[in-house]
């Protein structure tokens, strides 16, 4: 299986309740995102796909798949 790829957008800024709105990743998961497994790395795109719908921001993530 491929490396889990960052959703990054260069598009760094984080919103009062410390989510990046460009890649709608919590400044955590942001930080950690390099010491994380490629298992930890889809559970954190599954919550940015989450996170994306709650926002109606509906620009798919690739690699992301509904569980």
């Amino acid at each position: 299986m491929a490396a889990v790829k960052s959703p990054c957008v260069n598009i760094c800024a984080l919103d009062d309740n410390n989510i990046c709105i460009g890649c709608q990743r919590s400044g955590e998961e942001i930080s950690r995102w390099g010491s994380y497994s490629d298992d930890e790395k889809r559970e954190v795109l599954k919550n940015v796909a989450r996170r994306e719908q709650a926002a109606m921001n509906f620009m798919p993530v690739s690699g992301v798949t509904k569980s």
